[in-house]
This record gives structure tokens, sequence and C-alpha cells, in this order.
């Protein structure tokens, strides 16, 4: 049954009832309002509602959850919603996320949330919804489609271009990872005529020569939503893709947090020869593991050829590798080569080329003393039974010596940066559960402010001395293979079963590694296989907003270039994808550890309750304790203190900003945010209504 919307205007006293604002305070009505600068979340639980979340907690937006499961969530009406502060009304959320257009159990939830919206002109995010009349589209049965999205080449619109997602180029390909799982699920609706809908993102719908809109926003009874209509997790890469212009066109691209897109790339053992995997023992001759007397082996180190072609690969690509280096590597083959290095003359004459990073003089492991006369190797004890450890002055030799040796070299090294040779020193389970406890002091003692730290063990930012850790994403391209069969027959035997031939890791962890189906090719696995995973599992970093570097050795620019498909693929894959205004970020370990050590403050000082921002008009205000980094977001032209606010990316501007204690007053461009809508009351809004122009297929009802 078809149900009326009214939408009359309210009166001066409807407006301060409909508000929930004391009698007597008239003056609100004709005050411009307050616009608080945090999302309210409404969340079933469902992955789409966490994926949200997860895009504000790694921008740095905050946001209120109403978990509709909890039976202690508060009641969401006017109150919960609105109040006034200094007499004038404030919308304490500037943005509202459902899990779908209405997904309340009773009405007036829903009749208040829609009375918020319209009278502060606040956007509603429908964060999966089906295509239906409700959400200003056709039932998917006229001229759409419902079913797995997998594999699909989305596109977004000209007016998605020219709207919230004008950061992309265009395309919005879906994941197909596994041909035998879906992992997409959505529904291609035609909006219905005479709704006012603008499609900004669509799809080819399968088996015709149309296209229909996956993502969207509907303009009634005052109202704006964005309509998505298809089932996403937060790692997936189309969810990745559209986060931010879901972000900003709720928010109007005015909000606290900041989002960017990083790749940057440690190349560690620079001067220093790899050992070569073995394929006919499965192990590596000179590791502690390889002990039988058979296994012997060559060693894989870049030449002058490997230098001039990372040169003209960073030229092209416009992209500069960080150079981890251990000096030792070439004092060695100079002593064996009568006193030349070819690769040490080719590098300091293209030392500007790339960036540098201390890796410690002959790449000793730093931590416990290790007892390598069992497999797998043990700390070493004394007479006590405690701990042998690396002594704080080996530790500190080991740094100063490789420092020292750069700087005389001509290298440009920052001497705050540091990354010891597999992470050695910080904790390795099982054998050494906690740091080496002369780490700190030798980091102090060295001015060491930046660590590099291994993410798959030490994931999180901390302190260890005087330095802060910078985890680094491993790829999975090994320090011993140079050549793609090297590559190609240690993953078959790291992840083949032991049926296969492999190492039966994958059968004893079936939870956390999946075995090969079959063992690769080693003349066509590298390319077919592993570089397309590799390249996928690092873009899918550089989509994330995070800013932690990967890192591989110098043998993988060494003989085949084992680096370069990867590194290659996720660059042009990239930009590919996004336009000149959103470039990858490369930056240097001590700016991405700054990078990280400021968003942690951010969290924390949000997570604490000490930041108040919002809005009136065009005037946006921060307040935050003296010391504190603050960040937000605001469009091309904002300024503070009469000088333009933060720096550009995706066509926004944002950045950090050291509070005084005093209000940060940002001042946004003309013309200024529109805050307009028509007021209704809560009992007058119909949320179930029929738009214009349906068609009901057999079966359903309205």
């Amino acid at each position: 049954m078809k149900r009326t919307i009214r939408t009359a205007a309210l009166t001066a006293c409807a407006l301060i009832a409909a508000l929930g604002l004391p009698a007597g305070v008239a003056q609100a009505d004709t005050a411009t309002p307050r616009i608080d600068l945090r999302v309210l979340v409404v969340t079933d639980g469902g992955p789409a509602t966490r994926a949200v979340e997860a895009e504000l907690d790694g921008e740095g937006i905050p946001y209120t959850e109403v978990d509709l499961n909890s039976a202690s969530r508060p009641t969401i009406d006017a109150s919960f919603l609105s109040d006034t502060v200094d007499g004038r009304p404030r919308a304490k959320f500037q943005a509202v996320v459902l899990p779908n257009d209405n997904p309340f159990a009773t009405g007036p939830e829903m009749a208040a949330l829609a009375a918020y919206e319209q009278t502060y002109a606040i956007p509603q995010v429908d964060a999966y919804t089906y295509a239906r009349p409700e959400a200003g589209l056709q039932y998917y049965v006229y001229g759409g489609y419902a079913g797995s999205l997998d594999g699909i080449t989305a596109g977004v619109t000209d007016a998605g271009r020219a709207g919230p997602f004008g950061y992309l180029d265009g395309a919005v390909p879906f994941e197909d990872n596994d041909a035998s799982v879906s992992e997409s699920y959505g529904y291609l609706a035609v909006p219905l005529v005479g709704a006012d809908f603008t499609t900004y993102v669509d799809a080819p719908v399968p088996g015709t020569t149309g296209r229909a809109s996956l993502v969207g926003e509907y303009r009634h009874d005052g109202r704006r939503e964005l309509v998505v209509g298809f089932v996403y997790n937060q790692y997936q890469q189309q969810f990745k893709l559209l986060a931010r212009g879901i972000v900003d066109w709720m928010t109007d691209g005015i909000h606290l947090g900041a989002s960017r897109n990083y790749l940057a790339v440690h190349v560690d053992d620079i001067f220093a020869a790899d050992d070569r995997w073995n394929s006919t023992y499965d192990c590596t001759p000179g590791d502690v593991d390889c002990t039988d007397p058979g296994a012997t082996g060559s060693t894989i180190r870049m030449t002058s050829a490997d230098v001039a072609y990372a040169t003209s690969w960073q030229e092209t690509n416009d992209f500069t590798l960080d150079l981890a280096y251990n000096a030792l590597g070439s004092e060695d083959f100079k002593e064996e080569n009568d006193g030349s290095d070819p690769l040490l003359t080719s590098l300091v004459a293209d030392k500007d080329d790339f960036r540098w990073v201390n890796h410690t003089y002959s790449h000793e492991f730093l931590g416990c003393v290790q007892n390598t006369t069992v497999v797998p190797w043990v700390c070493a004890t004394n007479t006590d039974g405690s701990t042998q450890w690396v002594s704080q002055a080996q530790i500190s030799s080991e740094i100063s010596t490789n420092a020292a040796w750069g700087q005389a070299n001509g290298l440009p090294i920052d001497t705050t940066e540091l990354i010891t040779g597999e992470h050695s020193g910080f904790f390795v389970t099982p054998q050494q559960p906690v740091d080496n406890p002369n780490l700190a002091s030798a980091f102090t003692a060295n001015g060491i402010q930046w660590a590099g730290s291994d993410n798959s063990r030490d994931p999180q930012q901390r302190q260890v001395g005087s330095a802060l850790t910078v985890p680094r994403y491993p790829v999975n391209i090994y320090y011993n293979a140079g050549t793609k069969a090297d590559e190609v027959d240690e993953y078959n035997y790291i992840y083949g079963s032991r049926a296969q031939g492999g190492s039966g890791i994958c059968d004893d962890n079936p939870a956390t590694t999946t075995c090969l189906a079959a063992p690769l090719s080693t003349t066509t696995g590298f390319d077919d296989y592993i570089v397309p995973l590799e390249s996928r599992q690092a873009l899918g970093h550089v989509l994330g907003n995070d800013p932690r570097p990967h890192y591989v050795h110098q043998s993988n620019l060494a003989e085949d270039r084992l680096l370069y498909p990867v590194l290659t693929s996720v660059i042009s894959q990239y930009r590919a994808l996004y336009a000149d205004t959103a470039p990858v970020v490369n930056l240097r370990q001590k700016d991405i550890g700054a990078e990280l050590q400021r968003r942690a403050a951010w969290k924390s000082a949000l997570s604490a309750g000490t930041v108040t921002a919002y809005r009136i008009g065009s005037d946006v205000t921060v307040q935050a304790p003296a010391g504190t980094q603050v960040t937000a977001t605001v469009p091309a032209g904002t300024t503070l203190g009469g000088s333009e606010y933060g720096t550009a990316y995706a066509g926004e501007r944002s950045g950090w900003t050291a509070s005084t204690g005093s209000a940060l007053a940002l001042t946004l461009p003309a013309p200024a945010v529109s805050l307009t809508g028509t007021p209704a009351s809560a009992d007058s809004v119909e949320t179930t209504s029929t738009a214009p122009g349906t068609r009901i297929p057999a079966g359903l009802t309205d």
C-alpha cells in the first residue's frame, strides 16, 4: 500500500520541538547551527559497516558507534542527535552511516534520524542496501542484475569524477582471487523514473549492453543518501578504491583525519653477497638449518650493470628505492679482488639517485649469542643459566663503524635511521622472547631515532631506547633467490605439502597456510603466479593509507632482477586506477616513522576525548591540548591564519598542525558549505513510501 509523504515547513515553535530545544530559545531558530565533526555509525555487525569504521579509524576520523545487536545501546532520538550550545542549535554528528536504508525494527528511530538529517542537511550512507524503490532504484529485475560481481570492472561516472570520486581515473575492478569462492555480491539497478538519483559508480549489466548503478546519491524529502548496492569488507580492493570517496561524500570533504596512499621499498644487504638456495638439499648453505655437508652453493651479488638498471628503472617510474647497506660486504670484496669493488664505484657515482640507510657493518646477529650446534638454534646461556647477550659495545660498533664508512664514501645517510641485520636485537620467538637488553642503550648512545622492525612479528610502533620502531612489510621474494627458477623452487618447497615433496608447513598449519594445488612451473610460475600475488598484496597495503615500508634484498636486484616485475606491476596498476592528483607518496624511513608517531598520538587524543571540532557556516574550529598534532582534511582554498592550510592531495588539502592550546580556526573557501534542508517534524516523515515511477514485480509488496 502506498503512503504519502508530508513535507510541510515547520513554524518556529515546531522547529524548537523537533530539535528537542527548551521553550524560550526562539532565537536559535535563526542561528547558523553548529555541526560537530563526528560521524554516527549504526552497525548491525555486518562487514560493510565494519569496513566503513575501519576507514574512519585509519583516517583518524572520530565516530560514535551504535550497535543494533546490543541490548544496552542508546535510543536514537532527538536528544541523542542534537541539543544547544550557547543558545545555538548543535548537530552532534556531521554524517550518519547505516547498514542499509532503514535498519530499525520500529519506526520512531528512523523518523528521528530523518528529521535530524532534514533539519541540518546531514548526509546518510546506506552501507549496503538491496535495490528497491525506497532507495531510489527499480527492483533489479527491471534492467538490472543481482548476483556475484567477482571480476567485473565497474566505472566511475562523469558525475562521480566531478564529485566525490574525482581522485580515481575511472576503473573500479572487483577482485576475483579464487574462482571457487564467491567474493562479492551485489545489485546493479536502474534509477526510478522521476527520482532525483545520481549514479556515481556503475557497471555493465551481464548479458546486456547496458549499465546500471552500483553507488549513487538519492535526494528526497530534503535528505541525501549514498546508496551502495554491493557488499564488501575492509580488505577488498573495490572498497579500498571507493572508501575515500564515501568518506568525502558523507563529510562534504570537511573532516578530522587524513588519508594518502604510500609506497616505500627498502633493499637490504647492499654491498653484501646473499647465499643462494640449494634446490637439491632444499636449504640455503650458510644458514644454521642447512647442516648436510654436501649442501654447498654460490652467492648472489649485484653488479655495475644492476646499478645502471636500477637508476634507469627509478627514472622511468619516478620512484626512489631505499638502499640499506653493509660496508663489510664491499671491504671483503675488495680484499679478494685486488682492492677493487666495481659495485661500490657505481653506487657511489649514482649515490644521489637513492636514499641510504645504515644496515650495520657486518650484518651480525645482535640479539642473544646464538648456539647453532642445534637446529633450530637456541640462545647460548651462561653457567648460571642466564642468557648470553651481544654486548652494547658490539652493537654500537656495528652501528657507528657502518655510519662512518658510509660518510667516508660520500653516501648521503641520515644517522638517525637504522635497520639491524635480520631485525636482530628485537625479540624473535620462540628462541628470544624479549629484546636484547643492550639494544636500547646502544640506540641511545648512537642517536638512533628510527629503527626498522619486522611487521610480521612486531607490527606496532614502539619505543626502544631513543628510537621508535618503523615496522616493515616483508615481500615474499626471497633473499636467497637471484633467478626465477630459484624463487619458484623455494616457493614450491615452502608452500608444498609433504605429498608434493614440500616442507609440509601447510599440512601442519592449515589455518594460516594454504598448500599449493600443484607445484608451480619453474619456467612460468614466477610471472604467472608469484608476481600477481605479491603485487596484489603490496598494492593492498598502498591503498590502505598505510605508510609502512616494504623490504626486499639486494639479490632481488641482481641476476633475473626479481623485484622489478612486482614493483612495476604495483606502480602501473596504481597509476591506472588513480588520477594524477593522488600520486603514490614515497617517504624515507624517518618520515614514515614520524607519520606513524603522529597517528598514534592523534588516536590517543581522540580516545581520551580531548579534541573538539565543529563547523559553523564557513568556519571550522578545532580545539586540542597544547602540543597535540592536529590533522584535518578540507577543500582546496581553506585557510589557517591567512595561509592555505596543509598540502594538496586528491583535490583536497590536509596536513598536521601543532596545537598551541588555543583553538585552530580554519576558514573554508567561498561559497561556504550550504546547510539547507526542508525542516519537518518527526511524525510527518514517511520513510517507506514508494518513489515515483515504481514498478512492483510479482511476489513483492510495498
